[in-house]
């Protein structure tokens, strides 16, 4: 896992509960900041957006305990557990929305359960099976954040876990970019589902700044379906190339590549259990014109006007995404291969 060691602690009072002040007691020698808001930090001034990533820790209380419908790879999305990312993806959705992103994690994780357990327990029961799940209700508990670095920074990141596991009704899912061996310590008892999210891994190099590769990636797959996970992937974003756009291979070349080796490097037992969800990139405007300074190779493959087509997304940001037709010819041209090359890896959601 990356070595996080901030310099710089930013909380906000209502933060320092029990959880905040032993989390914030594991950087005896970073600085502790008092701020207003977690999401605002107009205190501390300008900073590098990659720098406050590294040498940045932000405790906050989540306010807002809104559970979400989603349908898609969950039932619900939980209130978020922490918001920000070490890692800098140049195509980050959460990025977007601020000027910088560091880690913040909410430390009132005992109200984010108890909301969780009544909104799970008003639910009708037996639940009516559908695409998520047969039998629990789904949480995705990593919606604004990658929970696998979380774990280490947070302990209530684990009685968070410990809680879907003991729960009668409900299941917790994330995904994730990186292997975090010490959540193999836990005993999930399939409860819950982590998401290994893949591409490339060329292009991964280029585009998932400070993430772990992608063949530490599928080597860990294995491992956490045996110590009691329920594994999945997520190919996301599929990136759209052609050999003259600084890569050696196009995009169906190196897919078929990534098919054979996810299928060479899983059991037949994960196998049997796995499936997949498909989100094509949609970008930024205002992260383009960032990554033009700080990773103007990425977005050689990120920013194609000629094959994508503008909307304005419900924040008023400007996004791009592929062209509608093309983007159905697409959609079809990856369901094709996945079907030839790994057939027993069901497609959960594509878009």
């Amino acid at each position: 896992m990356p070595d996080f060691d901030p310099k710089q602690i930013l909380c906000t009072p209502d933060a320092l509960n029990e959880r905040g002040k032993q989390l914030a007691a594991q950087y005896p020698n970073a600085i502790t900041t008092p701020v207003k808001q977690h999401n605002k930090l107009t205190e501390i001034g300008d900073i590098p957006h990659y720098k406050a990533k590294s040498d940045l820790l932000v405790l906050g209380r989540l306010k807002t305990l809104d559970i979400k419908y989603s349908g898609r790879s969950s039932d619900y999305i939980a209130p978020s557990l922490a918001n920000g990312c070490f890692a800098g993806c140049t195509y980050c959705y959460v990025d977007r929305h601020k000027k910088i992103n560091p880690i913040t994690i909410f430390t009132n994780v005992d109200e984010i359960m108890a909301k969780v357990d009544q909104h799970v327990m008003s639910q009708p029961w037996p639940r009516v099976p559908n695409q998520t799940d047969p039998i629990f209700y789904t949480y995705d508990v990593g919606c604004n954040s990658d929970v696998a670095i979380d774990y280490d920074i947070s302990p209530g990141i684990a009685d968070v876990f410990k809680f879907y596991i003991a729960h009668s009704r409900a299941k917790a899912t994330f995904a994730t970019k990186f292997v975090n061996r010490n959540m193999l310590e836990l005993d999930p008892g399939r409860k819950l589902r982590i998401r290994f999210s893949l591409m490339p891994a060329d292009v991964s190099r280029l585009v998932d700044v400070r993430t772990d590769s992608i063949e530490k990636r599928l080597q860990a797959i294995n491992d956490f379906y045996e110590a009691g996970y329920e594994v999945h992937v997520n190919f996301s974003p599929v990136i759209v190339y052609d050999r003259v756009r600084g890569v050696d291979r196009d995009w169906e070349e190196d897919y078929r590549e990534l098919f054979r080796q996810l299928n060479a490097a899983v059991s037949a037992a994960v196998k049997e259990q796995m499936q997949c969800e498909v989100i094509f990139l949609t970008h930024n405007e205002q992260q383009h014109i960032r990554n033009i300074d700080i990773n103007p190779k990425a977005e050689e493959l990120l920013w194609l006007p000629a094959l994508q087509e503008t909307k304005r997304s419900s924040y008023g940001g400007i996004n791009i995404r592929y062209q509608y037709q093309l983007k159905a010819q697409m959609i079809n041209t990856f369901v094709n291969m996945l079907t030839e090359e790994i057939p027993w890896c069901g497609i959960r959601y594509i878009f």
